[in-house]
């Protein structure tokens, strides 16, 4: 089954290049030039991974980006922009981003980044939901549903790292284990990508969050909570 890409981006010289190379790649293309079509697609075309640019005639990237986290099931989103300092970048992967692409860039190495997306969110999950101190983990939705019945919401590797925590429960899973689990061999995140994610799995978790995930030092970390299947 061919993985279904939407693609954002409002300068039609590139959206129609794009278009077309990752077609040729096999991929299913839905190609929008606006934040608001994009809003409907993100829901209607169920797109596997979102290609997003920061600056729209209609809106801005990262608010699409919170919009569409805000919602059950998001899928992985990227940027693709030309605004690529320091505060942009950390506001992209703050927000979830799997990727912060420059332009100008190299179509092979998007098609490279593409391809790691989506295979690092092909994680098998064999439990879908457990109880932690009030807590449900809800996998399948993406979600961890607190003891007040606030529904927050995951990025899909937020949640496939907090499920490989959570399966291998019992023992430290290490920082390069993780890599080569959620981003595979061609990614270059570094440990800080890892670390953030853990950051936000604990604040989901509230005051709870530094009992379900411990670190270890120099090693990586382990989930070490109380888990009851539901």
């Amino acid at each position: 089954m061919k993985a279904k890409l939407l693609l954002v981006e409002d300068d039609r010289s590139l959206g129609e290049t794009l278009k077309e190379r990752l077609e040729k790649e096999g991929y299913e293309m839905v190609w929008t030039v606006s934040a608001q079509s994009a809003k409907v697609l993100a829901v209607d075309s169920k797109p596997d991974l979102i290609l997003l640019d920061v600056r729209l005639p209609d809106g801005d990237g990262f608010e699409l980006a919170e919009e569409l986290k805000s919602r059950k099931d998001c899928p992985p989103f990227l940027f693709l922009t030309a605004h690529s300092g320091a505060p942009e970048r950390l506001r992209g992967f703050e927000l979830g981003a799997e990727e912060f692409i420059p332009k100008p860039f190299h179509l092979k190495e998007l098609l490279i980044r593409v391809k790691h997306v989506l295979e690092s969110h092909k994680h098998s999950i064999k439990q879908a939901k457990y109880s932690y101190e009030g807590y449900l983990l809800d996998f399948y939705g993406y979600c961890i549903l607190t003891p007040s019945k606030e529904e927050i919401h995951l990025s899909k590797r937020d949640c496939a790292l907090l499920n490989f925590l959570v399966e291998e429960r019992g023992r430290t899973v290490s920082r390069d284990e993780i890599l080569d689990r959620l981003w595979g061999e061609e990614k270059f995140p570094t440990n800080r990508t890892i670390d953030n994610s853990i950051v936000r799995l604990r604040q989901a978790f509230g005051d709870r969050g530094e009992d379900a995930i411990r670190s270890v030092r120099g090693v990586g970390y382990q989930w070490i909570g109380d888990l009851k299947n539901v």
